[in-house]
């Protein structure tokens, strides 16, 4: 039998977003989510839009505040409680344990997509050179031609920041990666690669968590797969 390690365990896991420019309506998005996640697994998760998957995906990262439950990831051996954890502690976890792919390309302007894949393992203590050496490598199996590494992602078509994206996401090796629809702009190809580097994760021991609507895609990549539900219907705070 397969020895496992666990990486991510939720439980009981709730988001509910309050408008209070209408009257303190809550939006409940996420209701009592539980599951485990090992070393080894690519956990899809599934179920129609607005079951809150992204959210989810957030909320594991630390972007969003879980409204009630908790989220614990194992951090060097250690389980770290995620949710209402300080900020220090959400920066050191992403920095060091939890990567994520999302949707759109977020870089600071003027910077070159060399050095945009290579920062995050400059942060994590590896040589300029060195890790300009691997984001190449990197860039050129996702088809992003040389003559594009020292111009600034933002002058490239949607397909080439989400490959600039993905490398970025995938160069850290950190072991618990997130991937928000990884592979909605790209072609055939480009998807394949994508498929390659996370069977490559995977055989790492590393743990993924993601979001796939391209079907071939997530039959190729998921041991797992979270079905998510439609949270209770909207409530409003009564004076």
């Amino acid at each position: 039998m397969r020895q496992t390690t666990s990486m991510i365990e939720v439980r009981g896991l709730g988001k509910n977003f309050t408008l209070h420019n209408q009257g303190g309506i809550r939006l409940p998005v996420l209701d009592a989510v539980d599951f485990d996640a090992d070393a080894g697994d690519c956990l899809v998760l599934a179920g129609p839009s607005g079951t809150g998957k992204s959210t989810l995906l957030r909320c594991l990262y630390g972007n969003y505040l879980a409204t009630e439950g908790s989220i614990r990831v194992r951090a060097h051996g250690v389980w770290v409680e995620l949710a209402g954890a300080p900020e220090q502690r959400i920066l050191a976890l992403r920095r060091d344990v939890i990567g994520y792919v999302s949707q759109f390309l977020r870089v600071i302007p003027r910077v070159s997509a060399l050095d945009v894949v290579a920062e995050p393992l400059r942060v994590a203590g590896v040589e300029t050179e060195d890790a300009r050496s691997q984001a190449g490598a990197l860039l050129q199996r996702l088809n992003v031609p040389p003559r594009l590494w020292g111009l600034a992602p933002a002058t490239f078509s949607g397909g080439e920041q989400q490959r600039v994206n993905i490398a970025r996401g995938f160069i850290a090796r950190h072991p618990i990666l997130l991937l928000d629809e990884p592979t909605a702009s790209l072609d055939a190809d480009n998807r394949r690669v994508v498929i390659e580097l996370i069977h490559e994760a995977l055989a790492a021991g590393r743990c993924l968590l993601g979001i796939f609507h391209d079907e071939e895609v997530r039959d190729a990549v998921a041991t797992k797969t979270l079905a998510l539900r439609p949270a209770q219907p909207v409530t409003a705070d009564l004076e």
